[in-house]
């Protein structure tokens, strides 16, 4: 096969495109950036982005999807209030919103029109900020090669949360409008408002710390479900089993959170050796047991009311 020679490409995310393919002869252009889709190779030749996203890949776009969502409930359990019906059909609208906007996303994406995306392997953190690695050959001049290399990790959670939004608000005003009664006027949208301020925290989030995150998420996702688990837990004054299955809600609760510690460790271990990582998820009722057990000792309704009294 006779490849076109030219000088080596400077810099770890420049490449070179190619222009003309006849046969066995290929002609690339000069080094630069890279189209979208496309990521260099170990050759600096920019190639298309054909593989299918890892499980670990996948894990970490439904995290970026889960963090709407569960703001979304959040805030819709913050301001309905104890007495509001209204509660149970917007987190399933929630719920509905988001799914339907991770649908449209992936139709959305290459290839358009399947439940299916087209990708580049992450190899290193530097892969999602390529930015900060466009070379200066004569410390002069700036070779701009800043692309997309982990394609299509990074913008698709951008389309995912735009999706959200729309959704949002097409379905939610109405459906407050309508069904949302036992709520004053003046807080029926607050948690509609409250999405307002959170989506562009999540977009900054992704476009500043997506590299970042990607990396940690199983161990955020493990931290901060441990923790709301031990603050519900004490908060709601369970210190036995009784207490926690006297009310629906809080069994709800508990098997959300234990689904989180599940997604953690798959995350965690990647599964790549069943017969080892399948065990680990015999640990997820853990946390929840051990806080029952020791509960006894700590008391939390009486630190509870020490500390609405002062003291």
């Amino acid at each position: 096969m006779a490849v076109d020679i030219q000088p080596a490409c400077l810099g770890l995310y420049c490449g070179k495109t190619l222009l003309f393919k006849n046969g066995s002869t290929e002609i690339y252009g000069e080094c630069g950036v890279c189209p979208r889709g496309q990521r260099t190779n170990a050759q600096k030749y920019c190639q298309p982005c054909t593989e299918s996203p890892e499980l670990y890949d996948w894990l970490y776009l439904g995290f970026m999807a889960m963090l709407p969502l569960v703001l979304h409930w959040f805030f819709i359990e913050w301001y309905s209030g104890k007495k509001s019906s209204s509660a149970l059909f917007q987190h399933i609208t929630a719920l509905f919103e988001c799914t339907m906007a991770a649908i449209i996303t992936l139709l959305v994406s290459d290839p358009v029109g399947v439940l299916y995306i087209r990708s580049c392997r992450v190899l290193m953190l530097s892969d999602w900020y390529t930015m900060l690695y466009n070379p200066s050959p004569d410390y002069v001049t700036t070779v701009h090669c800043t692309h997309e290399a982990v394609y299509p990790l990074y913008t698709i959670v951008f389309i995912y949360y735009a999706f959200c939004l729309v959704l949002m608000m097409l379905l939610r005003p109405l459906l407050v409008k309508k069904i949302a009664c036992g709520l004053g006027k003046s807080d029926r949208f607050k948690s509609i408002y409250a999405a307002l301020y959170f989506f562009p925290i999540l977009t900054v989030l992704q476009a500043v710390g997506g590299g970042l995150l990607y990396y940690a998420f199983p161990y955020i996702i493990l931290v901060l479900s441990l923790v709301t688990l031990a603050v519900y837990m004490s908060a709601s004054e369970i210190e036995n089993c009784y207490d926690l299955l006297v009310r629906k809600k809080r069994l709800i609760v508990l098997f959300s959170h234990w689904l989180l510690h599940a997604y953690g460790i798959i995350s965690i271990s990647r599964l790549d050796k069943l017969e080892q990582d399948l065990p680990l998820l015999a640990l997820v009722p853990t946390p929840a047991l051990f806080y029952l057990f020791t509960a006894k000792f700590t008391e939390p309704s009486r630190i509870l009311s020490e500390g609405a009294n002062g003291h």
